[in-house]
């Protein structure tokens, strides 16, 4: 049974009290890439337009001579909420060393993990880490130490990057992905949930930026190009939240517990996704007042586009992690394939 706040229940914007230990500072949220224009935006940009119907031709899996031909990996898309979950013992941390630990087992071993997280926004294209060495980027304010003393020292895939740069083409202009060899590196929304899957640090990663002057509908189209990659090799990670509001956190709240616009919203989602309508997720700000109740900035939900636009639509997806935390994050992640 799930129990829900009332919707009409008011609490202040901004309201000093659970953020210092639990989420995120908003001063340091909006991190973004300096390189070559690709600039952080405002957060209060919305952006809404549909793809009708609209597909993607996936790049070809030939254009990646740098990555072996192998079985299909799954897609994964994972609720990350607090960073917190990175380094406590609780069951989110939990569920990701048990999936981390399927691979070589259920799943192939990746070559390669790309990764979309909601903290990396930049505008004028979407843009590639292409480094050795990716940094450890702590993208958050008034946690812990021991969450600053993270580092999630995987190597970089330069000549992945490369490849997949000139294969996988900027929706509308057709552009070359951008490459960044030297500002960006992992942030949180990579490390905290990659870090206790793949602990050992030895699968190269490569993060692809989200360019937040776009509509829903790119997202999900420049997802469709990433499909190839599967096959060789590569796990594609989305990593947001569906639900994701921290103005009106409950910190003390169980995991079962929600607002009535929170459950509205991951169950409208939950559907679209089992029914494997996964174009009609882009239509999510038409959604009426519980969009915008959802998703204050959508920066947290575009991540699902990137990885529902990977899959094919009759693969059927597994949800796990299907609660809430702080009553106003959902968990839910989904894992197709």
């Amino acid at each position: 049974m799930v129990h829900r706040f009332t919707g009409g229940r008011t609490i202040a914007v901004g309201r000093a009290t659970p953020l210092r230990h639990m989420f995120l500072n908003h001063n340091f949220r909006r991190r973004s890439m300096l390189q070559a224009g690709a600039t952080l935006i405002s957060t209060g940009l919305t952006m809404s337009t549909p793809i009708s119907g609209a597909q993607a031709a996936p790049a070809s899996a030939d254009a990646f001579n740098s990555l072996r031909k192998s079985p299909r990996l799954p897609v994964l898309f994972l609720g990350h909420g607090s960073p917190m979950n990175a380094i406590e013992d609780n069951s989110y941390r939990r569920s990701w060393q048990a999936l981390g630990a399927e691979f070589g087992v259920r799943y192939p071993l990746p070559q390669l993990i790309l990764c979309v997280s909601a903290h990396w926004l930049t505008r004028s294209g979407w843009w590639l880490t292409a480094m050795e060495q990716p940094k450890t980027i702590h993208d958050f304010g008034g946690f812990p130490k021991a969450l600053f003393d993270q580092q999630y020292p995987v190597p970089g895939a330069p000549a992945s990057a490369r490849e997949i740069a000139q294969a996988v083409r900027q929706p509308v202009s057709a552009a070359a992905l951008g490459l960044d060899a030297q500002e960006w590196g992992l942030d949180h929304g990579t490390w905290s949930v990659l870090k206790p899957m793949f602990p050992q640090a030895d699968i190269p990663v490569i993060q692809l930026s989200m360019d937040y002057s776009r509509p829903p509908g790119e997202h999900f189209l420049l997802g469709q190009q990433l499909k190839a990659l599967r096959e060789r090799g590569v796990l594609i990670v989305g990593s947001g939240n569906i639900v994701h509001n921290l103005r009106v956190i409950q910190r003390d709240a169980a995991p079962h517990q929600t607002y009535d616009w929170g459950l509205e919203f991951d169950s409208r989602t939950t559907d679209l996704l089992e029914k494997g309508d996964l174009a009609a997720l882009t239509d999510f700000q038409h959604w009426g007042p519980v969009a915008k109740q959802a998703h204050p900035t959508h920066e947290h939900f575009l991540p699902l586009l990137y990885a529902a636009g990977a899959v094919d639509t009759k693969e059927a997806p597994r949800f796990f992690n299907t609660s809430f935390q702080a009553a106003s994050i959902s968990m839910r992640s989904v894992i197709w394939g």
